[in-house]
């Protein structure tokens, strides 16, 4: 296979409400897609990188630049030898930009499927047909806007609520979510390290409501400090942001730090490393779940073949497409008693619809060979 062409898309995609975070809110998706186009088949995927560089190192804008500088070159020069598995080893002299790279070897790996004719699923070794879905709700203004948004979500069928929490809002939402929908409410809690080894004792008292984890509760580099912490509270730590790579998640299980991992393709490099951090996980017997950055179809697609294998035993927040857009770029995922069905055509499975993408353009740039 051979990468002629690639196109940068960039796009502002409407959220349906704002999306709070204890890094940032949100009302607009801004997101650059790449199209590639190789002499078999094309390819599409979706960048992670947020506009601002608050989740990670990344930033949508950063990671185009680095895609067409330093990393396109270097799979043009590879000629007819270009495939997905490729792409790591080619461009692993480039440090990080693990969100730029994902979405290359992504969209590669779409056009090689396409021409093999197999799915995403089917080439990651997914086993279910269908995953359950869990939603994230973000950090509100009120409890009473909070206990809305919950019981909105549950009455649609989600079947597990993710609840946001920083500082000053976390032991009081989450005890009301708790004591209003029971003791079978499958919930956890996503603080996006917005706490330090300081807090360990606030972090204790959400022990009394039965919490299926808290994610990512402090610094990404402080893996030590979660293992600490692992060893002080009940509730299982879950680890996001600190997890990278297939060997920082060996490195983060053996010191105890991760009893459950949140994966994320774009942020630890595509699915090829994605998969392997399943892998290594499952060896380990630690259950792993898939994440989310507010992905239009392109990349809710392939997230959905990922948490479709077999070491996926939590719900995930691969949510409906009515979750976050009144208009998605894609045919929309629909929830269907609690569950979303994982695409079963070529490749990702899905395509843009190209007058939608037209109407949140606000870029397309061509990178030729």
């Amino acid at each position: 296979m051979k990468l002629e062409a690639v196109e940068l898309i960039r796009m502002d995609v409407p959220l349906k409400s704002a999306f709070r975070t204890s890094f940032s809110s949100v009302n607009m998706h801004q997101v650059v897609w790449a199209h590639v186009v190789t002499d078999v088949a094309e390819g599409w995927a979706e960048c992670g990188a947020n506009e601002r560089p608050d989740y990670s190192s990344e930033f949508h804008n950063g990671a185009a630049t680095v895609i067409k500088e330093f990393l396109l070159p270097d799979l043009f020069a590879l000629g007819n030898d270009l495939t997905a598995e490729a792409v790591a080893p080619t461009l692993e002299w480039a440090k990080g930009h693990r969100m730029a790279k994902a979405v290359i070897e992504t969209a590669i790996l779409d056009a090689q499927l396409r021409n093999q004719k197999i799915s995403f699923a089917k080439y990651l070794g997914a086993d279910k047909d269908k995953v359950p879905a869990g939603v994230s709700v973000g950090i509100m203004d009120s409890l009473p806007e909070l206990m809305k948004f919950v019981e909105g979500y549950l009455a649609e069928g989600y079947l597990r609520i993710k609840l946001k929490i920083e500082p000053g809002w976390d032991y009081e939402p989450v005890k009301l979510v708790r004591e209003t929908f029971g003791p079978d409410l499958l919930l956890q809690v996503d603080a996006n390290t917005a706490y330090t080894r300081d807090d360990f004792d606030l972090l204790k008292r959400l022990d009394e409501f039965n919490l299926l984890l808290i994610e990512q509760p402090i610094n990404e580099e402080d893996v030590l400090g979660h293992a600490k912490l692992a060893d002080y509270i009940d509730t299982p730590v879950c680890l996001d942001e600190s997890i990278v790579s297939a060997d920082i998640a060996r490195d983060a299980i053996e010191l105890g730090a991760a009893e459950i991992i949140n994966i994320k393709p774009s942020r630890v490099g595509g699915y090829i490393e994605s998969k392997k951090i399943h892998d290594v996980s499952q060896a380990a017997g630690i259950p792993v779940w898939c994440g989310g950055m507010l992905e239009t179809g392109i990349g809710r697609a392939a997230n959905l073949a990922l948490a479709a294998l077999p070491n996926f035993t939590l719900p995930g927040d691969t949510s409906a497409s009515s979750r976050y857009f009144a208009t998605d770029v894609t045919e929309p995922f629909v929830l269907v008693n609690g569950h979303i069905d994982v695409p079963t055509g070529h490749g990702i499975g899905v395509d843009p619809i190209p007058e939608i993408v037209e109407r949140f353009a606000v870029s397309r740039e061509w990178i030729k060979r």
